[in-house]
């Protein structure tokens, strides 16, 4: 267990990389969009970008809000250490439901794998990241081996692990109910139904301190530590729900530190 203090003091040195401005902060670039098919992603990369580590991020917004844009310091930060940076669009409810969702980022992390060398990003080194309810698409994606060749896998603050366990604890409410008003497609839509005893790509799981998330996070990553899958579970309960990643990338922001050590232990 990785606790928010333990890391501020011991890595300020990794948050302020190379490139960083005179505020300390990394410039923020411009992406490159590009049409995936369903929806469009955007490219961060920095000039001269030659085979380097891809971050795949999923945004999040209940299933039904939120865009690609809505990255903050994201891309600034993790260009200045070494990596390429991409977030995607999916479609939202109620137009696509959840398990179209998935398929968008199926398809979004097929076209990163085939076109980001030209980018600058190497094609066999990528981390699926998520939010909210982009962490659950990430989780259920890569859980169920739609992610071919995804080096890890970046979870950040979602209750939808086990959707039949969230409805037995009265978790199935708000955006929850709106997103898995079907009870016959609880299970094909839980990343805990596809943790079947084969090992998965390490996994770095962070929960806010709002309602549930710590529960549902830990009894996740005592499922998929069974399995010999490596995990890394941080506590963020001095985080909000948005603060935990609204706050990445941020000077001395202690999630930042620890996703960043998994990043680089993660691709070499």
């Amino acid at each position: 267990m990785i606790d928010r203090r333990s890391f501020i003091l011991a890595s300020l040195a990794a948050l302020l990389p190379a490139g960083a401005s005179a505020a300390g902060r990394p410039v923020q670039p411009e992406p490159q969009t590009r049409d995936y098919g369903p929806a469009k992603l955007d490219i961060y990369a920095a000039g001269g970008a030659d085979n380097l580590p891809v971050v795949f991020f999923v945004h999040g917004g209940a299933w039904r809000f939120g865009k690609r844009s809505q990255v903050g310091a994201k891309p600034g930060f993790l260009l200045a250490n070494g990596f390429v940076f991409v977030s995607i669009d999916y479609r939202m409810l109620p137009q696509a439901d959840v398990a179209t969702q998935a398929s968008d980022v199926e398809k979004a992390y097929a076209y990163v794998r085939a076109n980001i060398a030209r980018h600058g990003g190497d094609p066999n080194r990528v981390i699926g990241m998520g939010h909210s309810a982009g962490c659950h698409l990430v989780a259920l994606t890569g859980m169920r081996g739609s992610l071919p060749g995804v080096d890890g896998l970046i979870l950040d603050d979602t209750r939808a692990y086990d959707l039949a366990a969230l409805s037995r604890n009265g978790g199935m409410v708000r955006a929850y109910a709106r997103a898995f008003s079907d009870p016959a497609q609880w299970a094909a839509l839980s990343p805990a139904s596809y943790v079947d005893g084969r090992k998965h790509p390490p996994t770095f799981i962070a929960y806010s301190r709002a309602p549930g998330r710590d529960e549902e996070s830990q009894a996740f990553a005592k499922r998929l530590r069974a399995t010999g899958t490596k995990v890394t579970l941080f506590d963020g309960s001095a985080y909000t729900h948005m603060s935990i990643n609204g706050d990445f990338g941020k000077d001395g922001d202690a999630f930042t530190a620890a996703a960043l050590a998994f990043l680089k232990a993660s691709v070499g």
